[in-house]
């Protein structure tokens, strides 16, 4: 009997027929909370919404509202066959060193004097293309300067195909990471790129060859305004071409910028402005 109570109990709580309330509350009872958290709800995604819409009044589509003030631009080399930054190859063997060939074909293409010709303007050289906005008129898009892959002569894959892999003089392509605004160099001197082994490779490294001439990055490449303000920006290179690199040994090399208003390094990050791979260019079979 009190099983059949309790069970009558249950039914009576979920539908009670007498006072017709469902789970306790009859149906006004049930559309006046339903009432009051539709109205919460809303009041909680429109003030959601109205704060999302001020604060991105405040964003710049063309240029971060905050960004790290990186006094060390990072480097980086072309073609990077893996993280470990090796470049290794046989002079022998087509396939060892035909990709690398390949990954400077496919980086390059933006470079094509056509392409460059269509896309950017040709600046003055040696000082900055700055274009700044009139007040609160933005002076967008923003032109870009040419830089065409001829520029990296022997390293521009014109003239010799196979970038010097075949011959055991490969070229490398360096570039600096983009940092909008940022004024590499001061006076009219550019910032400029030098090569060199680590100390246990000091007489295995030989002559190198920079393209453009002292491995320079011109100044009318900056400033760098940001993805969608500069929509065309080719990011000036460097060519490093190695012309008698001791044969069938591991050379360690570190290549670093050089300005005159870009600190050296700093012990936080031994890497920033430089970056270090190891090349071995095998000849035997």
């Amino acid at each position: 009997m009190a099983k059949d109570g309790e069970k009558g109990e249950w039914k009576e709580y979920i539908w009670n027929p007498r006072t017709r309330e469902f789970l306790g509350r009859t149906a006004s009872s049930w559309g006046l909370i339903l009432l009051f958290y539709l109205i919460f709800y809303i009041f909680l995604a429109g003030l959601f919404a109205l704060t999302m819409y001020v604060m991105l009044q405040t964003l710049d589509d063309h240029k971060p509202t905050w960004q790290d003030r990186l006094s060390i631009p990072g480097m980086v080399i072309k073609p990077n066959a893996d993280e470990a930054f090796e470049i290794v190859y046989n002079t022998q063997d087509t396939e060892s060193w035909d990709m690398f060939a390949q990954a400077l074909d496919k980086f390059l293409s933006p470079y094509n004097d056509s392409v460059q010709a269509q896309k950017n303007y040709e600046c003055t050289p040696d000082q900055y293309f700055e274009q700044e906005d009139s007040g609160d008129v933005k002076n967008n898009p923003k032109r870009s300067c040419q830089f065409n892959r001829t520029v990296l002569e022997d390293c521009s894959g014109i003239h010799d195909r196979y970038y010097g892999y075949r011959d055991g003089k490969p070229c490398i392509i360096i570039k600096l990471n983009r940092v909008i605004g940022m004024l590499p160099g001061k006076d009219g001197q550019p910032p400029f790129v030098t090569c060199g082994p680590k100390k246990e490779d000091t007489d295995k490294i030989g002559e190198l060859a920079y393209f453009p001439p002292n491995g320079t990055f011109n100044l009318m490449y900056y400033p760098y305004y940001g993805k969608k303000a500069q929509v065309n920006y080719s990011q000036p290179l460097v060519a490093v071409k190695f012309l008698n690199i001791t044969a069938n040994q591991d050379v360690n090399i570190e290549c670093k910028i050089n300005a005159n208003n870009i600190p050296a390094g700093n012990e936080r990050d031994k890497f920033a402005g430089r970056v270090s791979f190891k090349l071995r260019i095998n000849t035997k079979n």
